[in-house]
């Protein structure tokens, strides 16, 4: 199936004044794709052209008019391919030609499980891909999947996977056998349950031990069987269902042993752990502690070598013997088993240097724990706790006490999982207390945790942080002992990023990072506009440059500007150009009531909107009569809904003009009665100065009197004696 795609001719279009579009669809059989050959293509700016391959999950690029190039072939992955073409020209379009062919299409090559590989008859509809699994792995999934046809060929299966299931270990020496790793369910096929099968063989004239590291299988489901031999009808020395786990192990009588393992997939994870060592018939087996490390006085373990023994930090020594010895000529032999380093639950821990680990680490811990660590150190000394590892459920608590027992402060308390951190305590010794849930109906194992100490210099304050750029912190205390709080500000234009408020902890850690000052670009919303519409350019955000113009509904007109930007500032955070503005009822305005005589108006405008106000106000001596305001109450047309004030001459203003003459008269009569006194007083003045010289002046002259005709009876002999008197007074009495 083969064909030819060319450009339309312009005249077939519709309208010369639309654009010109054309849509070609091609569509081949199932399982087939369609290849298309670019032999021309001359297009313009104004035009586009892609190319859509249809199908399955859904439409795919595979080309456009930027990226194909005369002679260039493009292939589709399923049977559908869209061809579409665009001009915005309404004359002169480009032109372009594809040739288009069917050709068969496959299903990608399949990918070789981990450990194992596969083998491909073909890869297009109806080939095979057979799948296999290398010695010592087992096929989890489907072995044979099938290349289906379909409008994008598939895979009838998903690859499968390989699992470490069974093998054939050859001149053995040392090792581990490990419990597989079960994949998802998905992968598996119906009803398909776990077997394994493990072959040891040795050098020959050399034997096996087999160590039992971990074995934790289901009792109903899973079953491990070891038998001394190289079959499965060998001799059994071991049944996880008869049989406890031996401390000591198992010996092989001669140089092979054949292990079994059988599990219900759908049961919980396996813990299968088993280790295996050679050894001739003059030497002792190479002894093996979990977690722990031991001394010989020969490596290669003659009769009569002795080892010691020792555990790992954090580990504690149980059963068997710390020093044991090869005994026994004719059957070289240990005669003590080897001891177990176990993670203990508590203890008291005296040493500057140690570890705590959760209860049988690295296994999970069980159910219904309660354990309790106490730590010493020198005396003026401090504990430095470093919990590398914790890993435990969200119904189960770690604490950790400030001190010797379980009512000291607490400086922790923590559930489920966490990255690492470190604790300090206040004084020389700490405590930690771990208790699981023994009710826990969702019980599922977890790693538990890890946790190293050490004995330090005592450093009550928390590190000292660095200055924030662009701004500020402000500490609670002087120095940043335990619940120093620091407040962080930024400079003004700067925004806080992180917590503004970090403290200072118990374990002498910061609460939190401290905060960054970031720069501010944007203005804050201006709001929505009631009873009318904005828009923001660009419309993400209100960033530098950002404009909103506003515009009101019908019947309403805008108060305000109708745009405004967003401006930045270099000392401060960006700002409007201008307030937001705000829609009013659009009514006919009210004329200005007109001014009062002897008064004035605010905010004198020819015209006021519906809803203003007018305050009015009289001058010094004069009395507002009237409202002090009015509104202008909508309408068609709008009014005031009280006429203007006058002002009139206030009563006090009359009363201090009659005084005002009162006053003036006084000013002119006070003086001249003033002006008079004055006068008098000088006149007297000069008359009693003058008085003395004119009255001697008058006495001096004698005066001529008449004789004195009328008689009197007055009888005095004065007068008759005639009394002389001084020469002055001439006096002449008849």
């Amino acid at each position: 199936m083969e064909g030819i795609v060319e450009s339309p001719d312009p005249l077939s279009s519709s309208s010369p004044f639309s654009p010109l579009e054309c849509t070609y669809s091609i569509t081949v059989y199932p399982g087939y794709g369609v290849e298309i050959q670019v032999k021309k293509m001359n297009l313009s700016k104004e035009e586009t052209l892609t190319i859509l391959g249809l199908g399955e999950p859904g439409p795919e690029l595979l080309a456009n008019e930027s990226m194909m190039s005369e002679g260039q072939v493009i292939r589709s992955a399923t049977n559908q391919v869209q061809i579409h073409y665009r001009s915005l020209k309404q004359t002169n379009h480009g032109v372009f030609s594809f040739h288009y062919q069917a050709f068969l299409l496959s299903c990608p090559f399949p990918l070789s499980p981990e450990g194992g590989g596969v083998t491909v008859t073909d890869i297009h509809p109806g080939g095979q891909a057979h799948f296999h699994c290398d010695p010592g792995f087992q096929v989890r999934g489907h072995e044979v999947a099938t290349c289906l046809n379909s409008t994008r060929p598939r895979w009838s299966m998903p690859e499968p996977q390989s699992v470490s299931c069974g093998g054939w270990i050859r001149n053995a020496t040392v090792g581990r056998i490990l419990s597989p790793t079960v994949p998802s369910t998905s992968n598996l096929s119906s009803g398909s349950n776990l077997s394994c099968h493990w072959l040891l063989e040795a050098k020959e004239g050399h034997r096996l031990h087999l160590h039992f590291e971990r074995v934790a299988l289901d009792e109903d489901d899973d079953k491990l069987i070891v038998r001394g031999g190289n079959n499965s009808n060998a001799p059994l020395l071991f049944d996880s269902d008869l049989d406890d786990v031996p401390e000591r192990g198992i010996v092989s009588e001669g140089s092979s042993l054949y292990l079994e393992l059988t599990a219900d997939s759908s049961s919980i994870p396996l813990l299968l752990a088993l280790r295996y060592e050679a050894f001739d018939g003059e030497h002792c087996y190479e002894p093996y502690v979990p977690h722990g490390n031991f001394s010989s006085t020969d490596m290669s373990f003659p009769l009569g070598t002795t080892v010691t023994f020792s555990c790992s930090p954090g580990f504690v020594m149980e059963q068997g013997s710390g020093v044991m010895e090869c005994v026994d000529p004719s059957d070289p032999h240990w005669n003590e088993s080897e001891p177990v380093c176990r993670a203990l639950c508590g203890g008291e821990l005296a040493d500057a240097i140690g570890t705590v680990l959760s209860p049988d680490w690295p296994q999970s811990y069980s159910k219904g724990q309660d354990c309790v660590w106490q730590i010493h150190v020198t005396e003026d000394k401090r504990v430095e706790l470093d919990v590398q590892i914790l890993n435990i459920r969200h119904n189960d608590i770690l604490t950790i006490f400030d001190g010797h027992d379980l009512m000291s402060h607490v400086i922790g308390q923590y559930l489920g999982s966490r990255e690492r951190f470190r604790v300090v305590s206040g004084g020389s010794e700490v405590t930690i207390q771990f208790q699981s849930d023994p009710d826990d109906s969702s019980f599922t194992l977890s790693q538990g945790f890890l946790i190293h100490y050490r004995e330090v210099e005592p450093n009550d304050t928390c590190p000292t942080l660095p200055p924030v750029e662009f701004g500020w912190s402000s500490s609670s205390h002087p120095s940043l002992v335990r619940g120093s709080v620091l407040t962080y500000q930024c400079q003004p234009g700067y925004d806080i990023v992180g917590s503004d408020i970090i403290t200072c902890q118990w374990d002498l850690s910061w609460s939190n990072s401290p905060p960054t000052c970031v720069k501010i670009q944007q203005c804050p919303d201006p709001g929505e506009v009631v009873n009318g519409a904005r828009s923001v350019h660009p419309e993400l955000g209100f960033a530098v440059g950002t404009v909103v113009r506003f515009t009101c509904n019908q019947g309403y007109q805008l108060e305000g500007p109708s745009q405004i930007s967003c401006h930045g500032r270099d000392t401060g955070m960006p700002k409007w150009s201008d307030r937001s503005p705000k829609c009013v009822l659009k009514y006919d305005p009210c004329p200005n009531p007109g001014v009062p005589d002897n008064g004035y108006q605010t905010l004198y405008k020819h015209s006021y909107q519906a809803g203003e106000t007018l305050r009015f106000f009289c001058y010094e001596g004069y009395e507002l009569i009237g409202e002090v305001i009015i509104n202008c109450v909508p309408g068609h047309p709008s009014q005031w809904n009280n006429p203007p004030p006058f002002c009139k001459v206030s009563q006090s203003l009359e009363a201090s003009h009659q005084m005002l003459s009162e006053n003036i008269a006084l000013a002119i009569i006070l003086p001249i009665i003033l002006v008079i006194l004055l006068i008098g007083g000088i006149y007297m003045y000069y008359t009693k100065l003058q008085w003395k010289p004119l009255f001697w002046k008058s006495l001096s002259h004698t005066h001529s009197y008449s004789p004195i005709t009328v008689e009197s009876d007055f009888n005095n002999p004065l007068y008759e004696a005639g009394v002389r008197l001084p020469s002055f007074w001439s006096i002449q009495i008849q």
